[in-house]
């Protein structure tokens, strides 16, 4: 059985179970079973490099105990297991500096749940996932393709759409912003980890030669997630990506410090995120931010925080929706202080629909560098592809459609799509940042003037005809 196909197979069973409802919990609930079985096959591994090595998992609840055998404990007796196994590592006594695994078993833990209410059908899911050994590279490598594909499937997820963004977006983001060995890199607000497996990929690929290289770029990365789902697959998807402890992803709300406690200690050299937006903080939140920069406004906030972040000559590349570009007050205030302390050298403005159908909003790709004041900002319109009227679930983004902005990027000039605005323009527009491309409208399908009018008569028509239909209910 293909690994696709085996998962497939997994979320049939688990259409059986009445507890379970929609994709979201089953990711959920195959990600709990799934990250038990990653750590046992990874603890094998360590028991032969380390004969002394002691597991934080108490011995009774390790993978290997009680869902290995396939005529193992099943029905009510696995449903009541399964209850304790949750209770105990919720519980687990660890310290995070002295036993990091533990303390990751724990946090994962703290925020995940056992929807399945069958026994059977939850040991049917077990024997299933199984058949994989991570210990097994071509195994690992598919699942980390069929993973991709299950994380891809909540952006039409209802709200856990806003865990995922694409993955030809948060590449292109990191090849720009272009990662180095031994600088630190955070996404303060990481989903499903998207940003942060393409920085681990990204510098693999250009600079780890040795076990020491991946080990400093391992405790290179880091990330934040406030919400308990994605940070359990954010997790796995470290785990599966090569991280041995993710003890770098956390499992907070990054806003709730205060901004005057983050000092240099806490900076970082490059940022990549894609900051949760169209939302709102809860109460209070907002304190911890300057009077000036007050708001309830998720986007904003993390924007101030992404500015206070960075060191000196730091470097980000983050999605921000077109609210933040033409936004006033508060909005204002942010970006003045923006533009004066960092160099936004580039906006990529995103097709509509690029979130879709989670989010429907219009959204960009803001980059740029701390240290020295906005002089002028390249623009660049990314466009539909011919003949696409929107994206769907089933054609998103692709990564061939950056593959323009990638050629244009080293040596920029105006063209259809791109443009140029300097800073006085923006100062005069009250710091709007929302320019439309003066170089002809990027993507959109131009019509002859007799197509026009052939068009604007149909409507006519079509309006005059509504007209009438009311007078005659009249």
């Amino acid at each position: 059985m293909s690994l696709q196909a085996m998962v497939k197979s997994i979320q049939n069973i688990m259409r059986k179970d009445a507890g379970v409802d929609g994709d979201a919990q089953r990711l959920s609930q195959l990600v709990w079973m799934l990250f038990l079985k990653i750590i046992d096959d990874a603890e094998q591994i360590q028991e032969l490099i380390d004969p002394k090595y002691r597991s934080p998992i108490p011995e009774k609840f390790r993978w290997r105990n009680w869902a290995q055998n396939p005529e193992g404990i099943t029905g009510d007796e696995l449903l009541d297991f399964v209850g304790e196994l949750f209770k105990t590592l919720k519980s687990l006594s660890v310290d995070p500096e002295q036993n990091p695994r533990g303390f990751m078993v724990r946090e994962v833990f703290d925020g995940a749940f056992n929807y399945m209410k069958d026994g059977t059908l939850i040991r049917q899911v077990i024997n299933t996932l199984n058949q994989v050994d991570f210990n097994n590279k071509d195994d690992r490598h598919h699942f980390n393709e069929v993973y991709e594909h299950m994380l891809k499937e909540l952006q039409s997820a209802g709200n856990a759409g806003e865990f995922y963004t694409p993955r030809p977006l948060t590449k292109f983001v990191v090849d720009m912003v272009a990662p180095k060995l031994g600088e630190s890199v955070l996404d303060p607000a990481c989903g499903t980890g998207g940003f942060l497996v393409n920085a681990l990929e990204y510098v693999r690929l250009h600079e780890v030669k040795t076990a020491a290289h991946e080990k400093k770029l391992q405790a290179a990365v880091h990330g934040a997630e406030l919400k308990s789902l994605p940070y359990l697959l954010a997790t796995a998807n470290m785990i599966l990506h090569g991280v041995e402890v993710p003890k770098n992803i956390r499992h907070g709300d990054m806003l709730s410090r205060p901004l005057r406690d983050m000092g240099p200690k806490d900076r970082v050299d490059v940022i990549v995120a894609n900051p949760p937006f169209g939302g709102a903080v809860k109460d209070g939140v907002e304190k911890n931010f300057p009077a000036e920069f007050r708001t309830k406004d998720t986007a904003l906030l993390f924007l101030v925080l992404f500015i206070h972040l960075l060191k000196p000559h730091g470097r980000a590349g983050i999605v921000l929706p077109d609210g933040v570009l033409f936004g006033e007050g508060v909005a204002t205030a942010v970006k003045k202080k923006l533009l004066a302390e960092c160099n936004v050298h580039t906006i990529v403005r995103l097709p509509q629909g690029v979130f879709s159908p989670y989010a429907g909003v219009n959204t960009n790709l803001i980059f740029f560098e701390k240290g020295a004041p906005t002089k002028e900002i390249w623009y660049y319109q990314l466009p539909l592809p011919e003949g696409l009227k929107q994206y769907t679930k089933n054609r998103g983004i692709t990564h061939e459609e950056f593959d323009a902005v990638r050629k244009w990027w080293p040596a920029r000039k105006s063209n259809g799509r791109a443009w140029k605005v300097a800073i006085e323009d923006i100062e005069a527009r009250n710091y709007n940042l929302d320019f439309k491309n003066p170089n002809g409208r990027a993507g959109v399908i131009h019509k002859s003037p007799e197509e026009l009018v052939g068009e604007i008569e149909e409507k006519e028509r079509e309006i005059a005809a509504i007209l009438d239909d009311i007078k005659l209910a009249f």
